[in-house]
């Protein structure tokens, strides 16, 4: 993609309003547009992150052997009933139809579509254990969204549920989906923690993935160990001696969830009389569990942690681009051989954004480059030309080096 024939552009301004970083660099740089509080229009820049993230999530999810589906963002109001949730959900939004003759929820989460939608399939034991996911929007009221796409109106997720006859069977389920979980957050640039957590009203506990960050809206007490517990249940504080390994010392951090996974035991089993038979002919409701997260709150993640004073820094697994070309200089041979160099990797499958503007200075380049955060600044100039080289500046470490021509293409294109 040429910069000149790009439909965004980058902005020197903090956006009014938004207190969160993240926010303020995908802004700045082009990646997103706030429509209102707690709501972006993803542009094609943030939209190509976005869908590198999704990929990653989906491969994840299907070796560990879910099958992906699409359900609805409208829901019947009966379902939320049947579960007796409509009156006190108080993140849901609730719509009227036209003639007001009937109500929906706008989808929080799916457990109420999800549940009688397998009940139609798992029909015997000889049926589980089963697991069906979706990457799909969801509709939550936060009264105070100012946190970005960290904690939007309208947001990205990954939702999987799984089913079950047997505690045992959930739990092994359950374990694997932890490291896939682990894998998901590797692949996109994050060193994750498995944090214990309160269960809410389905579980007594649960397993937060918290990434430690200093703007974090979470704290979480945690030692090299291995232990690990939300401050809302911890019994220990910062300077205390591990409960788990009684030889050093817990540290306390601010953090971003950025998944998790818990027990549905049997809460929406039941209303729904959801149940099978087990080998012995006994009726058994089904035990579920809930695996999110959030697939456009990973991006905010990453924007929030793998960034520095100057703007982005994308991984390669879900940068923009690969290569952000950089022309210096309008004169005749400097044109002729960028786009020589454009052409080759377009032709090649590296993406790659070209900065082909001619009434804008060195300066202003290089910026947009390092607030952009794409891997790799490429440089074609009069001197890079005479060196018959180009000048990479690798984004995440800031190391620059003047390598031939052939030999840098030889390097991107088959990694």
């Amino acid at each position: 993609m040429k910069f000149t024939q790009q439909v965004t552009k980058t902005s020197k301004e903090v956006p009014h309003g938004e207190v969160s970083r993240n926010a303020e660099l995908l802004i700045r740089a082009g990646f997103i547009d706030k429509t209102m509080a707690g709501v972006y229009t993803m542009l094609p820049m943030g939209l190509k992150v976005l869908t590198k993230i999704n990929t990653i999530v989906r491969e994840e999810m299907n070796a560990l052997g879910a099958e992906e589906i699409l359900m609805p963002a409208l829901q019947p109001k009966e379902f939320w009933e049947t579960t007796g949730r409509w009156d006190y959900m108080d993140v849901l939004y609730r719509v009227h139809s036209a003639d007001g003759s009937h109500e929906f929820g706008l989808g929080p989460t799916h457990e109420e579509v999800v549940t009688p939608l397998m009940k139609r399939f798992i029909l015997s034991y000889r049926d589980v254990p089963k697991a069906v996911y979706q990457i799909q929007t969801k509709f939550r009221y936060e009264p105070r969204a100012k946190s970005g796409i960290l904690r939007g109106r309208e947001f990205c997720m990954k939702d999987l549920y799984s089913f079950h006859l047997t505690e045992a069977d959930m739990q092994e389920f359950y374990e694997r989906a932890s490291v896939a979980y682990f894998r998901v957050f590797s692949r996109v640039g994050l060193s994750a923690l498995r944090v214990h957590a309160s269960g809410g009203a389905f579980s007594k506990f649960s397993d937060e993935f918290q990434v430690i960050a200093k703007n974090g809206e979470d704290t979480i007490l945690y030692c090299d160990c291995g232990f690990a517990e939300n401050s809302e249940i911890a019994e220990v504080k910062a300077g205390d001696t591990c409960p788990k390994c009684a030889s050093r010392q817990v540290r306390a951090e601010q953090s971003i969830e950025v998944g998790n996974i818990f027990s549905l035991n049997t809460r929406f089993s039941e209303p729904f009389k959801f149940s099978i038979q087990d080998q012995a002919g006994i009726p058994t409701h089904v035990l579920m569990g809930c695996y999110g997260i959030g697939c456009s709150r990973l991006m905010g993640t990453v924007a929030e942690v793998l960034s520095d004073e100057k703007g982005l820094i994308w991984p390669d697994a879900i940068a923009p681009y690969r290569i952000h070309l950089v022309q210096l200089g309008n004169d005749a041979g400097v044109v002729a051989a960028a786009n020589d160099v454009y052409v080759q990797l377009q032709s090649n499958g590296v993406s790659v954004l070209f900065d082909d503007r001619e009434d804008v200075g060195a300066g202003q380049k290089f910026a947009d480059a390092d607030l952009i955060g794409c891997p790799r600044r490429v440089v074609i100039s009069a001197k890079t030309i005479q060196a018959a080289a180009v000048e990479v500046k690798h984004r995440a470490s800031g190391e620059t080096q003047l390598i031939p021509v052939n030999e840098f293409l030889d390097s991107v294109m088959y990694v």
